[in-house]
Formats: C-alpha cells, sequence, structure tokens
C-alpha cells in the first residue's frame, strides 16, 4: 500500500468524523456521544462556525478534497507528479493550522476539549505527514530517474560514445538506424 493510498483511507475517516459532527451542529443528531472531553460545550460556543459555515462542515470539504487528490494521485497519469504531491502537501498544511487554532480555541478560550476534534487535528496531522513522506518519496524517483539516465548516457547504451561524434552525425545526417 502506498502513501497516496494511506492518504485516501485517513481522509477517509476524517470525511465521517467530521460530517458527524456537521449533522450535530445542524440539528439532525440529538446528542453527541463524547466519551472523554465537554464536546457539546465545544459544539454550542460561538467558535464553532466560520464564516457562518460550522467548523465540521469546513472539515468534511477539507477531507474530501484530500481524498480526491489521493485518489486522483493513484491514476496512472498522476502517480508520479511531483506537482499534485506538493499541493496534497500545502492543503494539509492549512488543515494542520486550522487544527491548531481550533484546539487553541478549546483550551484557553472554551475550556472545554471534544474528543472528536481531537481525533480530527490528529488525522491532520498524519496527513501532512503522509504528505510531506509522498513529496519526498516522489522528489527522490524524479532525481533517481535523472541519474539513471546519466548513468545511461555515460556507459554508451544510447549508442553514442561522445558529444564529438554526436556533432558529426549531425552534420552528416546520419541516424543510429542508418548505421
Amino acid at each position: 500500500m502506498n502513501k497516496r493510498m494511506l492518504v485516501a483511507l485517513v481522509a477517509l475517516a476524517g470525511v465521517f468524523i467530521a460530517l458527524y459532527l456537521t449533522l450535530y451542529k445542524l440539528g439532525y443528531i440529538g446528542t453527541l456521544v463524547c466519551a472523554v472531553g465537554s464536546c457539546e460545550k465545544v459544539q454550542t460556543s460561538k467558535w464553532a462556525t466560520f464564516l457562518g459555515v460550522p467548523v465540521g462542515a469546513w472539515g468534511v470539504g477539507y477531507y474530501i478534497a484530500v481524498l480526491a487528490m489521493a485518489i486522483a494521485g493513484l491514476t496512472p497519469i498522476l502517480a508520479e507528479s511531483r506537482g499534485l504531491s506538493k499541493l496534497m502537501v500545502g492543503v494539509t498544511a492549512i488543515g494542520v493550522l486550522f487544527s491548531l487554532w481550533l484546539t487553541y480555541l478549546e483550551l484557553f478560550v472554551i475550556d472545554a476539549i471534544c474528543q472528536w476534534c481531537v481525533m480530527s487535528a490528529i488525522l491532520a496531522t498524519i496527513l501532512f505527514v503522509l504528505c510531506c513522506l509522498d513529496l519526498r518519496d516522489v522528489t527522490a524517483l524524479m532525481y533517481e530517474t535523472a541519474e539513471a539516465a546519466a548513468e545511461r548516457l555515460k556507459d554508451g547504451s544510447f549508442g553514442i560514445r561522445n558529444t564529438s561524434e554526436v556533432a558529426l552525425r549531425a552534420v552528416r545526417g546520419e541516424s543510429e538506424e542508418s548505421r
């Protein structure tokens, strides 16, 4: 299982947690099941909405976006995409920063902890770490491929031994097939 598959799996778990919190905030669930902390105090505080939208709904959007990027990254055309890896690192970094801000609010402003929020923050952090590791792997693959090509040029695997031979062939109009 590669890192993008793990990202998709973790993001899917995040979708369920954020959806659960959103459904509560919208009134579809009567009571939050919370073994530790004061989930309802956190979810009914003024900080449970951001720009008029429940924070959980922002989480649903975030996790679905990360899930979509991870699934897209499993396709052959994007499997080695460094750009996608960079985008995933950037998006998950924003998720971690937002989670840190919300955790700060829970600890120092609301004076209550929501176990679901803590789990979401942990998932956001795991996603960021996995995406950083994915970027490292894709970048290493890019350099590994460039180094392998350079080695083939050095050992003559392309049928060209030196640059003067290339120049002579170009002047004469010769190709590898015409020899």
